[in-house]
């Protein structure tokens, strides 16, 4: 199965990670290309940029928005690595969500990695469009 990993930006290591977890089960992760840049060190002006709170400014020059949602149309599902952030358990940010309702609206599989965060306005939104909550077990991919 051929999935886009999605999720804060702070999670650019465990991107990485969780795309050789999936590559191991046979399935072929999908990273934006720039998380493997920020991890190997590189970009380091555009992760500043990112990270410095004018993420928006690097959205709108590398076009990240509609390069998810074309990638979500390519592909069969997305998994969504919802780790804590900032003090919110499973922490899914405003992007993400976005990401989310692109796979739903494509017919896309939702798999998120942990339970749904409880903590943000828009819980019922995921709830409502997320097919499978994978509580940490990738075996659970389908």
């Amino acid at each position: 199965m051929k999935i886009v990993i999605c999720g804060s930006s702070a999670f650019k290591e465990k991107m990485l990670e969780y795309r050789s977890k999936l590559s191991a089960l046979g399935h072929e992760g999908i990273v934006h290309p720039d998380y493997e840049a920020f991890v190997r060190g590189e970009k380091k002006e555009l992760w500043s940029q990112i990270s410095g709170g004018e993420h928006y400014l690097a959205k709108v020059s590398q076009g990240y928005i509609k390069w998810y949602y074309e990638a979500i149309c390519r592909s069969d599902a997305i998994l969504v690595l919802n780790f804590d952030k900032n003090g919110v358990n499973n922490y899914v940010g405003g992007n993400t969500l976005m990401e989310i309702g692109f796979a739903y609206v494509n017919g896309k599989k939702t798999f998120l990695l942990n339970s749904i965060p409880e903590e943000v306005s828009y819980t019922d939104e995921i709830k409502a469009m997320v097919e499978t909550i994978l509580d940490g077990d990738l075996t659970k991919i389908n």
